[in-house]
């Protein structure tokens, strides 16, 4: 896949001037696809707090404790609740006590691999 250069520069910049995310490499930003057509994408690798990019705004999600084989990222000024699960992810909004999206994966979660957020746990 391609990516144009100027397209690398603006996203490195967004990311840059972003202060609780630091995910400075192309690389750390995911796509993943939901049900009902909805998208996101995550910047970050887990390891910390992570970048969530839902309807075209950019939220610090900061990693919270959260059962055995599954992350929690929350942003508690929005209420925005993203849960991670080994072949799936969900977004909610934990003020309103709606799931804004379900199913979502990233294209490796397609074939089988397991969210790259676990890589750094």
């Amino acid at each position: 896949m391609h990516i144009p250069f100027k397209a690398l520069l603006i996203a490195s910049a967004l990311v840059l001037a972003h202060p609780a995310v630091h995910a400075a490499d192309p690389k750390d930003t995911h796509a993943w696809t939901c049900n009902n057509n909805h998208q996101l994408k995550t910047i970050g690798d887990g390891a910390g707090n992570i970048g969530l990019v839902w309807n075209s705004k950019t939220y610090e999600m900061k990693k919270e404790m959260s059962l055995p084989g599954s992350l929690r990222f929350k942003n508690h000024d929005t209420g925005l609740d993203l849960v991670v699960l080994g072949n799936k992810a969900m977004l909610f909004n934990i003020r309103s006590g709606v799931r804004l999206a379900d199913f979502c994966q990233t294209a490796d979660m397609k074939t089988g691999k397991e969210p790259h957020l676990f890589a750094k746990e």
